[in-house]
């Protein structure tokens, strides 16, 4: 199994970017992790933000890789602590089919790309910077791959 973390925006500011990295080499050898970064929809004065969040959820839906189980990171979706996220890692590798994980612009997702989700995670009711649940994302896979592995990682 891998994990493809498909975000909108680009241009990560280095402390995100290296942190990123860490928990990816990390996770390398439990779950290989890569990056895709789109270019957020086009806003502004006298473009209407609806078109901008369909263009994005267009391209996300087009980024994902055929047959990934597609969870998408958004406030509706379900918090799990960092057991259950393990136990849910658990769950998705037994599907053995590669992961999807999508990281919306910063008006959310389009309503097609909620609907096509096999699951909505939600990381708490905090509105967070969209770079740095990049680096969440990332810390939470390795926690919970560290927990199936009995790592020392997690001493929760």
């Amino acid at each position: 199994m891998r994990a493809n973390l498909i975000a909108v925006g680009e241009h990560a500011p280095a402390w995100v970017a290296v942190g990123f990295a860490e928990y990816r080499k990390r996770l390398s050898h439990w779950l290989p992790l890569d990056l895709l970064e789109l270019p957020p929809g086009r806003r502004g004065k006298g473009i209407d933000p609806q078109r901008a969040i369909a263009d994005e959820g267009q391209r996300l839906r087009a980024a994902v890789p055929k047959g990934a189980l597609l969870v998408v990171l958004d406030g509706s979706g379900h918090a799990f602590t960092s057991t259950q996220l393990a136990q849910r890692l658990a769950h998705w590798r037994q599907h053995g089919r590669d992961l999807a994980l999508l990281i919306g612009g910063p008006d959310g997702h389009a309503p097609e790309v909620l609907a096509a989700a096999d699951a909505i995670w939600s990381l708490g009711p905090l509105t967070l910077p969209h770079m740095l649940v990049r680096l969440l994302v990332a810390e939470q896979l390795y926690r919970a791959a560290s927990v199936l592995a009995n790592h020392p990682y997690h001493r929760g």
